[in-house]
Formats: C-alpha cells, structure tokens, sequence
C-alpha cells in the first residue's frame, strides 16, 4: 500500500471512525458557526462546542437506547445459558 493511501486512511479512520454521524453533525456545526460569523459578524465561538456536546449526547443517547437481539450475549444475563 503506498505512503500517501495508508495515510489518506489513517485520517479517514481517525476522523470518521465508528461513527460518521458524529463526524457529519460536527461539519454541520463547523459550517453553521462559520455562516453566522461570516454573515451575521457575530462572535459565535460558542456555538461549535456546543455542538460537538449536542452531537455527543446524541450518539451516547443512540448507543445506550438500543435493545439487544434475542440471544445475543447482551441479552443474558448471568446464568441464562445453562437454562
């Protein structure tokens, strides 16, 4: 693999990870925050933290709210095999 590729990778996995939702709501953050320095000249440093926390709450929400699968190893609890 050349140099340029694995490093092109590198970036993407670091940037995008596990999770491109995360990434694309901190874009639109960055954008947002941009247009409204831009257009409105408001000092909106605080706007991008706010949400990259949005975007954080976000997908811990989407993780923690899901159901396991039946007989998945998260739906048994202790003991449950040998029944």
């Amino acid at each position: 693999m050349s140099k340029l590729k694995a490093f092109g990778l590198f970036w993407y996995d670091f940037i995008i990870g596990d999770d491109w939702h995360v990434a694309a709501l901190v874009a639109a953050g960055l954008a947002v925050t941009a247009l409204v320095v831009h257009m409105a000249g408001v000092n909106a440093w605080w706007l991008l933290p706010l949400c990259v926390v949005a975007a954080l709450a976000w997908s811990l929400h989407r993780a923690t709210s899901r159901k396991p699968l039946p007989g998945s190893a998260q739906g048994q609890g202790a003991g449950s095999a040998a029944r």
